[in-house]
């Protein structure tokens, strides 16, 4: 599967048309880091978004899951460091990975990857 490293000065845009793209998506957040092993933080619960503290301070990364204030799920990666977009072979966004100042990653995975294109839209309840 190709990987693109999204450059820093884009990461604004980039979670802005990813969260649009994919909102309500089921997905997986998985965090591994050297001193807690593998995670998993969410089990196929629907994207609400991903998104950056500041513009000019991209300080922390949020990504929010959940469709109701009881299955709310907020993770907060602090100092991030690099963005990566894993892909098909097709294209299609099969995952985002985020990796912390501290080795730490996040791994948000799409419960099916496709492209946003190929889907006729979400049941939202």
């Amino acid at each position: 599967m190709p990987t693109q490293e999204i450059p820093r000065q884009e990461w604004n845009n980039f979670f802005d048309l990813f969260s649009r793209q994919h909102e309500g998506w089921l997905v997986t957040l998985e965090v591994f880091g050297p001193d807690i092993g593998a995670q998993e933080q969410a089990h196929e619960m629907p994207l609400e978004g991903v998104s950056i503290a500041s513009e000019n301070d991209p300080t922390e990364i949020a990504i929010n899951l959940g469709k109701t204030p009881e299955d709310h799920v907020t993770h907060t990666i602090t100092k991030p460091e690099h963005v990566w977009l894993e892909q098909t072979s097709e294209g299609a966004n099969a995952a985002l990975e985020i990796e912390s100042e501290n080795q730490t990653k996040t791994l948000l995975r799409f419960r099916s990857a496709m492209p946003p294109e190929m889907v006729d839209g979400v049941v939202m309840e």
